[in-house]
This record gives structure tokens, C-alpha cells and sequence, in this order.
């Protein structure tokens, strides 16, 4: 099934300021799939905060390795199951977390990737990774909610990694995700300009 124009300006359109392009591999899935326009245009809005969030990070805490290329790929794919739970586009649920993974796996993406589609959601546990956490992140700040339990969880790998007290590791991570919620407005704007359904 050929992709939509709409579909097509959600993965192309610039943006004002500009939102950074998905992944190639994801775009091309998301245009097989016919995938809700606004579906696209929310995967690049989390996938360019993600960038955002893994460029502070990599320049303020360099002794805190993380996979940035499996972050940019969660961030581009997380709701990936929307296309099939096209509901769960305005309205609550979570079939599609489930269902987003299987899609990415049936897709040939191997499980460390295809797993951000479920683990997105939830970031208990002492399993979760830096990369599940900085995921996770983007998908609350992109639209400016601030989550403090998730956030205290990556100020908690912030300050180990550092060496910094909590304190100080809290200030700098709430620095950066205060200037990422400034422009929440610009965001929702952009994605709301596209429609739910092709």
C-alpha cells in the first residue's frame, strides 16, 4: 500500500524549528505499514528529542556508556504499534506495546531494538537500561511532562556515573529537560497538524 501525502510531509516537512528525519529503515516502515500521518510525526518528534538528550548526555557524563544508536531507534519506533492499535492514537491503552514489538520482529529488527516498543512505558525494575530510561524520557519531555520517579532514576545512573551528589546530577538533568519542555508548544503544534487517519 503506497504511502499517503500526508503521510509523506509527517516523515518530510522541515518543521518550524526543524525536526530532525527517523532513520531511513524506520521511515521506509512506517510508509509500507500506511501509517497514521500524526503516528509519523509523533516517532520524529520523540526520536529529535531523543537526539537532543543523547548529545547532553554524552557531552556532560562521558563515563556513562549507552547505546545512542539503539536510544535514536526506540525513540523513532516506540508507539510503532499505533499503526495496528490506530486507537490507542487518541485514547488510552496498550496493546500497542505488544503488538509494536511483534511488528518490528516480524520486520527482521533483532529484539534488543524491537524491545523499546514495550519498555517505553515502564521503568521500574532493576533490569531497565540507560537507553530504556533516556526512551522513556523523551517520550514524556517532548511534550513538556516532567515525570519525577522516571527522572529520578536517571539522575540516580547520573550522579554514580559521575561521581556528583544526586543533588547536583538532578540540577543539571533538570536544566536540560526544563529547555527541552520550553518549546513543548512548537511540538504539539506540529504534531496535531497531522491527521490521525490517512
Amino acid at each position: 500500500m503506497p504511502a499517503t501525502d500526508a503521510l509523506s510531509r509527517a516523515l518530510e516537512s522541515p518543521g518550524e524549528p526543524p525536526v530532525r528525519s527517523l532513520p531511513p529503515a524506520v521511515s521506509a516502515l512506517l510508509r509500507a505499514l500506511a501509517a497514521p500521518p500524526r503516528l509519523a510525526a509523533h516517532l520524529r518528534l520523540v526520536h529529535d528529542v531523543a537526539h537532543d538528550l543523547a548529545d547532553w548526555l554524552a557531552g556532560h557524563c562521558p563515563a556513562l556508556e549507552f547505546d545512542r544508536e539503539a536510544v535514536l531507534f526506540g525513540a523513532a519506533t516506540h508507539d510503532i504499534g499505533k499503526a495496528v492499535h490506530t486507537a490507542e492514537l487518541t485514547g488510552p491503552g496498550s496493546a500497542h506495546e505488544p503488538a509494536g514489538r511483534e511488528l518490528l520482529l516480524a520486520h527482521g529488527f533483532p529484539e534488543h531494538l524491537a524491545r523499546f516498543a514495550v519498555t517505553h512505558a515502564t521503568w521500574h525494575g532493576s533490569a531497565v537500561s540507560i537507553e530504556e530510561l533516556l526512551v522513556s524520557t523523551a517520550d514524556k519531555v517532548w511534550k513538556g511532562k516532567r515525570v519525577q520517579d522516571l527522572e529520578d532514576l536517571l539522575v540516580g545512573r547520573l550522579a554514580t556515573a559521575t561521581g556528583a551528589e544526586r543533588w547536583a546530577a538532578y540540577l543539571e538533568l533538570d536544566g536540560v529537560l526544563g529547555r527541552i519542555a520550553e518549546a513543548a508548544d512548537g511540538r504539539l503544534g506540529f504534531q496535531a497538524a497531522f491527521p490521525v487517519h490517512p
